[in-house]
C-alpha cells in the first residue's frame, strides 16, 4: 500500500468507534440556535450531548479517568488559598461534602502552624437546598477595615449575572433588612457601613445596560431605601463598555473614591468621587491601566500605555505611583526591559500592604518577586526575590492593615505552593506545598522558541517524559491563548496530569502574540487585523515540533477556550492538515456577528469591529464559522460551551456544530446545562467532561492505527 494511502486510513481509522456521533439529526435553523433556552435548540443541544456521551463515556478508559479526576479534584490535600478578612484567614472550600463549598476561617496564626483548624462561617450547599437553588458562589465584598458586614454574590448556575446580599460575618447570618440587590450583572462597593456605590441596570430605558450587556449608571443607595431611591452619581453613555465604583483604603487610614469608566475593554476615563458632596471630578491618569492598588496615600497602578507627562514620557508596561491629591506628583517604580513584564494581565500582580507593595515580574516568562518600600522623602526602593523557575506566581491575599500578604506559585509538574510575604521585613516564608496529586516523578520542563512567519521568536514550553525519544510519533497536546494582554503561563492541573502526562503525552504550550508575556508591545502586535501574527505564531510552534521530530500531524491535537477557543477554531479551518484533534470551548467562532452576541461588543478594541472596511476584510476571510468549506478534510473536533454563559454565550458553538453537520463534517459536541463561561463549576461537572476530552484525544492521538 502506498504511504500516502496508508497515512490517510490512519487518519479515518480512530473515527469508525465513533460512527453514533456522524448519525443525522435534524438541524435548528440559526434562529432557533440563537434562542439559549428554545425548544428546538435544546433538543438539539440534548441530541447532541447524548451522541457525545453515548460514544465516549462507553469507553472503558473513561470511568476509571473520570473517578481519579474527581478523587483530585476533591482531594482534602489540596491546599486552602487565603483571604484576609476581619483579621482571620478565610478559605473558600470544595470537597466531596460541600461540592457547591463553604466559607471558612481560621486564626493566621493557626493558619501558618500548617495544621489549622476550620471553622465553617457560611454553608453555599446548604442554603442551595434551602432555597431550592443552584446557586454558585461570587464572592465577597465586605467593608474595610473591619470586615464584619460584606455583599455576598449569588449566582445562578454561574452565569456573570448574580444578586448580593448583605451577610455579617460575626453572626454568620445574612443582615435582616439588610443591603439585598436583586439578580443582575452589577458593580458594588461601600461608601460607608449604610452607603453603597452601585452600578446597574436601574430598570428605566435611560438606566439601563450599554451594547456589551454591563451597566453604566452608578447610584449610592442608602440603607433602607429602594433601588428607585437611590441618587445617581455618574453616569457614562450606552456606548461605553462598562462604569464601575471602586473605594480604595490604605494602612494609614486614607481612602479614595473611584469611579472608572471603561470606554472599551483598554480605555478608561477615571473620575474622583467626593462622599460629601457626592460630585466627581476627572482624575488625570492614563487611559490604559491595570492593577491599581493604594498604598501610604498613592495610587500605585501599571502601565498599558506610553504615558505623556509633563516630566516627561513614562514608558509602556511601567509601574507608577501617583498622589491623587497632587496628580503631577508621581514617580515611576519600575520599568521592565523588553523581554520583561509586569505579572500576567490579571489580578494578582501587584498589591498593597501596610508599608510596603508588592510587584510579581517576569523576566522571559519566569517569575521574579519585586518589594518595594516608600522612604521618607517620598521615593521608592526595592529588592528581588529570586522564585523556582518554570513556575507562575500570583498574589493571592494582602491586607492594606497588615505587612503580611501570600503568595502562590505553581508549575506544569509542580503542585501549588503557598508563600508568606512580610513587606516590613522584606523577606518570604514558604508555608505550604501541595502534595502531588499525579506522579511526576518521570516528568520534566524545559522552555524552546521557534521562528514564526515573520521572523519573531515565539516561546513555548515542553512537558514531557525524562526519557522520551524524538521519533516524530509522541502524542502531543498543545494550547495557548494569546489575546486581551493575558500571559499564558505553567498552571498545575490533576486532570491534565492524570489524563495526559502520566499516560506518557507530551504538553506544549506556546506564548504566542496577543498575550502579555512580553508587556503591552507583544499584545498590541495581534490586536485587530494584526491579529493574524498570533494565529501564524501558533501554527509556527506546531511546525517546529515537527522539525524538532517530537511529533507528526498525526500525533498532534490542539485545545483552547475562550478566545482560545477562538484560536482554535481559526487553526482548524486555516490549517487543518496540521492536526489530528481540535478541542474547542466555550468559543468565539461567528466573528463576522460576535459583536451582537452576548457581551461581544466590549470585545471589539480587541478583535476590531466588523463595521468598519478592516475588520469587515480581516473577518471576513478569518471567521471561523463562515470558512467552514466543503470537501475539505477537516480533524473530527470535540466542541464544549455551557447553556449558562452569559460572556460569550453558546450560540458561537452552536452555529459551528450546526454548519458541521451540514457539511457532513463529523463531530463531538458537549454543552453543560450549567457553569457560566468557566464551563463547569463543581467537581463533578469537571471530571465528567476532562474524561469525555480525554477518551476523545486518547483515541485521536494515542491508538495504534
Amino acid at each position: 500500500m502506498r504511504p500516502s494511502a496508508l497515512r490517510a486510513l490512519c487518519l479515518l481509522l480512530p473515527l469508525f468507534p465513533f460512527a453514533s456521533v456522524q448519525a443525522a439529526t435534524a438541524t435548528p435553523s440559526r434562529a432557533q440556535l440563537e434562542q439559549v433556552d428554545g425548544g428546538a435548540a435544546l433538543h438539539w443541544v440534548k441530541a447532541e450531548n447524548k451522541k457525545t456521551q453515548d460514544a465516549l463515556a462507553s469507553d472503558p478508559r473513561y470511568k476509571p479517568l473520570y473517578d481519579r479526576i474527581l478523587s483530585a479534584q476533591q482531594s482534602p490535600d489540596r491546599l486552602a488559598v487565603p483571604t484576609q478578612m476581619a483579621g482571620e484567614i478565610w478559605n473558600f472550600w470544595q470537597d466531596k461534602v460541600h461540592a457547591r463549598g463553604v466559607w471558612r476561617s481560621t486564626s493566621e496564626a493557626d493558619f501558618k502552624s500548617g495544621h489549622p483548624l476550620w471553622k465553617t462561617r457560611f454553608d453555599l450547599d446548604e442554603l442551595s437546598r434551602s432555597e431550592h437553588a443552584n446557586w454558585v458562589m461570587e464572592g465577597l465584598n465586605c467593608l474595610e477595615p473591619a470586615d464584619r458586614i460584606c455583599l455576598l454574590g449569588l449566582s445562578n448556575a454561574g452565569e456573570d449575572a448574580h444578586e448580593l446580599r448583605e451577610y455579617d460575618t460575626t453572626t454568620n447570618q445574612f443582615v435582616q433588612n439588610g443591603f439585598r440587590l436583586p439578580n443582575g450583572k452589577q458593580a458594588v462597593a461601600w461608601l460607608d457601613k449604610d452607603t453603597v456605590l452601585v452600578s446597574r441596570d436601574w430598570g428605566t430605558t435611560d438606566a439601563g445596560l450599554t451594547t456589551s450587556g454591563y451597566p453604566y449608571v452608578v447610584r449610592a443607595l442608602k440603607r433602607g431605601q429602594s433601588l428607585s431611591q437611590a441618587q445617581e452619581v455618574f453616569r457614562g453613555t450606552g456606548q461605553d463598555m462598562e462604569v464601575v465604583p471602586t473605594v480604595l483604603r490604605d494602612g494609614q487610614g486614607h481612602q479614595v473614591v473611584l469611579i472608572d469608566r471603561h470606554k472599551d475593554f483598554f480605555h478608561s476615563e477615571v473620575e474622583r468621587l467626593d462622599p460629601g458632596t457626592l460630585k466627581t471630578s476627572q482624575l488625570p491618569m492614563p487611559e490604559k491601566y491595570d492593577g491599581l492598588s493604594y498604598q501610604d496615600g498613592q495610587l500605585v497602578f501599571h502601565l498599558l500605555q506610553d504615558w505623556p507627562t509633563a516630566k516627561g514620557t513614562i514608558p509602556a508596561d511601567s509601574v507608577v505611583a501617583v498622589d491623587p491629591d497632587h496628580p503631577q506628583a508621581l514617580e515611576i517604580i519600575v520599568t521592565p526591559t523588553k523581554r520583561q513584564t509586569i505579572g500576567d494581565g490579571m489580578d494578582g500582580a501587584i498589591a498593597a500592604t501596610k508599608d510596603g507593595l508588592i510587584v510579581v515580574m517576569y523576566d522571559n516568562v519566569q517569575p521574579v518577586l519585586m518589594l518595594y518600600r516608600r522612604g521618607s522623602s517620598g521615593h521608592w526602593s526595592g529588592r528581588s526575590i529570586e522564585l523556582p523557575k518554570n513556575m507562575a506566581a500570583s498574589i493571592v491575599s494582602s491586607d492594606p492593615h497588615s505587612s503580611e500578604a501570600y503568595l502562590q506559585l505553581e508549575g506544569f509538574i509542580q503542585p501549588p505552593q503557598i508563600w508568606s510575604v512580610n513587606t516590613a521585613k522584606q523577606n518570604t516564608q514558604l508555608l505550604y506545598s501541595q502534595p502531588e496529586l499525579f506522579d511526576s516523578s518521570k516528568l520534566t520542563v524545559e522552555q524552546l522558541f521557534a521562528p514564526s512567519k515573520d521572523g519573531t521568536q515565539v516561546p513555548y514550553f515542553v512537558v514531557h517524559a525524562k526519557d522520551w525519544t524524538k521519533n516524530g510519533a509522541n502524542p502531543t497536546l498543545m494550547t495557548a491563548y494569546g489575546g486581551f494582554g493575558l500571559s499564558y503561563l505553567p498552571v498545575y492541573h490533576p486532570d491534565l496530569g492524570i489524563t495526559w502526562f502520566e499516560r506518557g503525552g507530551v504538553y506544549v504550550m506556546a506564548n504566542i502574540r496577543g498575550g502579555g508575556e512580553f508587556g503591552p508591545a507583544w499584545h498590541e502586535a495581534a490586536r485587530h487585523a494584526g491579529r493574524q501574527s498570533a494565529y501564524d505564531d501558533f501554527a509556527s510552534v506546531a511546525r517546529d515540533l515537527f522539525s524538532r521530530n517530537i511529533t507528526s500531524a498525526k500525533r498532534l491535537g490542539i485545545r483552547g477556550r475562550s478566545n482560545g477557543g477562538l484560536l482554535m477554531g481559526v487553526e482548524f479551518t486555516q490549517h487543518p492538515e496540521l492536526w489530528n484533534a481540535t478541542i474547542i470551548g466555550v468559543p468565539l467562532l461567528d466573528m463576522l456577528n460576535y459583536e451582537h452576541m452576548a457581551a461581544g461588543a466590549s470585545w471589539a478594541a480587541e478583535y476590531g469591529s466588523v463595521s468598519t472596511p478592516e475588520g469587515k476584510a480581516f473577518w471576513d476571510k478569518t471567521s471561523p464559522l463562515q470558512a467552514l468549506k466543503p470537501d475539505v478534510h477537516y480533524p473530527t473536533p470535540f466542541i464544549f460551551t455551557s447553556t449558562r454563559d452569559d460572556r460569550v454565550g453558546p450560540v458561537h458553538a452552536r452555529l459551528f456544530a450546526a454548519r458541521l453537520q451540514e457539511l457532513h463534517v463529523p463531530f463531538f459536541y458537549y454543552e453543560d446545562m450549567e457553569g457560566g463561561h468557566a464551563g463547569t463549576v463543581n467537581a463533578a461537572e469537571v471530571a465528567h467532561e476532562r474524561a469525555l476530552e480525554a477518551v476523545y484525544l486518547s483515541r485521536r492521538l494515542m491508538d495504534p492505527c
